[in-house]
């Protein structure tokens, strides 16, 4: 006599495919897949499955509610604008608070990848110019440089539009970008209107270079995501490799002599340039990303902290290593407290964009130039690129890690004191009790 194993419920059905969609989403809104798992998890047990199962990678999620049960498969597709990440939050904390259930959670999770650009393309092409010509007046405060951030921004968008619609573009894009972006630099370099062409390259590409992927799989290898966090790696090295390439065809077609291809870097503009700098990046990260409006000052404030770590731990140790150390632990601990603080505000998006600030990538498509066109130039760039990209890893951990203790402290502390009254209260009333 067969026996045949009895189908899943329908809501079992259904909270499985909400489960599966979240940590989906999750990933595709640039979060580290041992947090993710984390997450998810604790929805799970939310809705009444403690014994959840779920292995995330970086393309897709593996997940069953239960040893032996019935798994779903679902892939990544495509990054989510920090406005989509914004929504996945509240609906994640909606299912965790029971304000929603699983059929009405899976419902605004489908509707959320159909949302429409708040601001549209126009809200892209002026963004990025906002925010090449803001990381320009941080990284290459000059105003010839800070012109051409501005006036290669809308090319680097038209790029980054057409690359998102065709397959094929899209694996050539970053090296395309690169090379029409420094074919602009070197010849305006050439011509003596602009100095250091290989940093004031970098502000217009900034958006599109891979510094925070290199970071996530750092912090996903010290948590022990072998898979994940050594594909994040490789895949985010061969974007440097991509951009690199890029940058060299044009050093080479215009015949760019090494002086172009120092680590130089031009302050014409004095102390406010960096201020007014984070004002515009945070402008134009809020067109681009979608950004909702009541979450833009918290987006300022944690780019603010940002950098301000950087300019103490540089300030302390002549070394950019340490400022990224202080700047990642700075950008961590601030948007860890701030969710902790205020759970509507999700710490995915006010943190993301410190990625652009720290921007580890530029110095790695820095180094590999200098090491294909002038190997003897690449040193010293190669090391700080390792040095900085490690620091920004172990800021992160630290800030978490610094916060959750934290977090944890307030929480006993509070339990303590509720643990205190009471005990009072009820020696207060034991001599009445008696009477």
């Amino acid at each position: 006599m067969q026996t045949h194993a009895a189908a899943p419920a329908p809501d079992e059905r259904q909270t499985r495919r909400l489960l599966v969609y979240l940590a989906v989403a999750l990933i595709a809104g640039g979060m580290p897949v041992h947090e993710v798992e984390a997450d998810v998890r604790r929805a799970a047990r939310r809705l009444g499955h403690a014994g959840c199962q779920v292995q995330a990678l970086p393309t897709g999620v593996v997940l069953s509610l239960g040893y032996g049960s019935p798994a779903t498969f679902e892939s990544v597709e495509g990054p989510l604008r920090l406005d989509q990440s914004a929504e996945v939050n509240a609906i994640q904390r909606g299912v965790e608070d029971g304000d929603l259930d699983a059929t009405q959670a899976l419902e605004q999770l489908v509707a959320m990848r159909a949302r429409p650009h708040r601001y549209d393309v126009q809200g892209m092409y002026v963004g990025g110019a906002l925010v090449a010509g803001g990381i320009a007046m941080i990284l290459q405060p000059s105003l010839r440089s800070v012109v051409f951030a501005v006036l290669c921004s809308p090319l680097v968008v038209l790029l980054m539009r057409f690359s998102a619609r065709h397959r094929l573009a899209s694996m050539i894009f970053p090296c395309a970008a690169a090379f029409c972006v420094s074919l602009g630099a070197f010849w305006a370099a050439q011509h003596g209107l602009l100095t250091g062409p290989l940093r004031s390259l970098l502000p217009p590409l900034a958006v599109l270079l891979p510094g925070g992927l290199l970071v996530t799989g750092l912090s996903e290898l010290a948590a022990g995501e072998m898979v994940a966090g050594t594909s994040r790696l490789v895949f985010g090295a061969t974007q440097v490799l991509l951009f690199s390439l890029g940058v060299g065809a044009a050093a080479v077609l215009l015949s760019a002599d090494s002086t172009m291809l120092l680590n130089v870097r031009a302050d014409d503009l004095g102390w406010w340039a960096a201020i007014v700098g984070l004002l515009l990046l945070t402008s134009g990260m809020s067109l681009m990303e979608s950004i909702p409006p009541h979450l833009v000052p918290w987006v300022l404030a944690i780019l603010s902290i940002t950098f301000g770590g950087q300019v103490l731990g540089q300030t302390l140790v002549p070394s950019p290593w340490f400022g990224a150390l202080l700047g990642a632990i700075a950008a961590s601990f601030g948007a860890q407290t701030v969710e902790a603080l205020r759970p509507a505000l999700p710490r995915l998006v006010v943190f993301l964009p410190s990625f652009w600030l720290l921007v580890p990538g530029s110095l790695g498509v820095m180094s590999v130039t200098q090491l294909g066109l002038e190997p003897d130039l690449a040193g010293p760039t190669l090391g700080l690129s390792v040095s900085v990209l490690c620091a920004i890893a172990i800021g992160l951990v630290l800030g978490s890690s610094a916060a959750a203790v934290l977090m944890r402290v307030g929480q006993a502390s509070r339990r303590g004191l509720r643990t205190t009254s009471e005990l009072r209260e009820r020696l207060t009333r034991w001599p009445m009790a008696g009477r």
